[in-house]
Formats: C-alpha cells, sequence, structure tokens
C-alpha cells in the first residue's frame, strides 16, 4: 500500500515537472556548489506540486528542513538543531529508500585543517543522533567541507553564524 502511494505520488510529481518548461529549476547562486543542491532553491516564487507532497526532497527542504547551525567551536546540538534532526529521522524512517549525505561546514576563523575537522565532528555528531532515532547507518554518509563552502562570505558574527552548520542532503531514492 505505502509503495503504490509514493508511486503515485512519484507520477504526480514528475507530470507536473514535465509541464514546466525548466521543470522548477532554479540557477540560484548555490545551485550547482553541489549536484545534489541542484534545482533545491526555496524560492517561494518558484512553488511547484512537490513542495506539498511530504515524500518529496523539495517537502523535507522547505518544510522539514536541511540544515542545523552550531556555536562557535562546537559540535553539540542547540534544541532548535535537535527539533529540526527530530523532523528529519521521523521523514527518514516514512521514506526508507532514501539516502543522506550530511555535509559538515565551518566558519572562515582558523585554520583550514582546524575547520576540516570541526566540519567533520557536526556532520558526525547530525549522524549519530539521527541513528539513535532509528535511521539505519547505512543510510547515513558524512562529508567534511570545513570553511572551503561559506553561505556567506564577510568577517561578522553574522556571516559567520551561517557557515557553523550541518546540511542533510537527499541523495538517493526519489526523483526529485
Amino acid at each position: 500500500m505505502q509503495i503504490t502511494k509514493l508511486a503515485i505520488a512519484a507520477i504526480a510529481v514528475l507530470s507536473v515537472a514535465a509541464c514546466d518548461k525548466n521543470n522548477g529549476l532554479d540557477d540560484g547562486p548555490m545551485d550547482g556548489v553541489n549536484g545534489a543542491n541542484a534545482g533545491m532553491t526555496g524560492n517561494s516564487d518558484n512553488i511547484s506540486a512537490s513542495n506539498l507532497d511530504p515524500s518529496s526532497i523539495a517537502y523535507f527542504k522547505e518544510t522539514i528542513g536541511d540544515r542545523v547551525l552550531f556555536a562557535v567551536d562546537q559540535v553539540q546540538l542547540a534544541p532548535e538543531g535537535a527539533a529540526t534532526l527530530d523532523k528529519q529521522a521521523g521523514w527518514l524512517i516514512a521514506n526508507p529508500n532514501v539516502s543522506i549525505l550530511i555535509e559538515g561546514h565551518a566558519d572562515e576563523q582558523g585554520t583550514r585543517e582546524y575547520n576540516l575537522a570541526l566540519g567533520a565532528r557536526r556532520a558526525s555528531s547530525v549522524s549519530n543522533y539521527l541513528a539513535s532515532k532509528g535511521v539505519p547507518d547505512s543510510r547515513l554518509k558524512t562529508i567534511t567541507y570545513g570553511k572551503e563552502r561559506p553561505l556567506e562570505v564577510c568577517s561578522t558574527e553574522v556571516c559567520y553564524s551561517k557557515n557553523r552548520r550541518a546540511v542533510t542532503v537527499v541523495a538517493g531514492g526519489l526523483g526529485s
């Protein structure tokens, strides 16, 4: 029954996407940072039916939330981050054919080596939390980018705070 619902939802999403000449993809500044994020801009001007489908990647990114933020030099989850990861775990359990890549990031302060290690620990912290909520380890992969892929580039706390993050990227199982 669950497979039938997912198949119907996937057909509906693909039908809507086929009618849109650019399939809802927006070549915004963060698209192309990595292929897994392509087309996922979160731009409210580009709302499609897939954003409303609870099993879609667009729904995951825009409704569930795909990132958690960290304090300076920290890998412990804040309550807001844990709440986001609780929703992610629920979505992942409801979509058992999906695997994810957890990207660990750091701000520009500190050395490249230190930030790569910090990003790895942040990604691991998220992975461990999701596993503790019942998401199988076999569906969780991690990567660190350290300070190499900032969202914001400036030397202020406003920018730094956005760059201290872990991002959950849906890596497989669903079309988009």
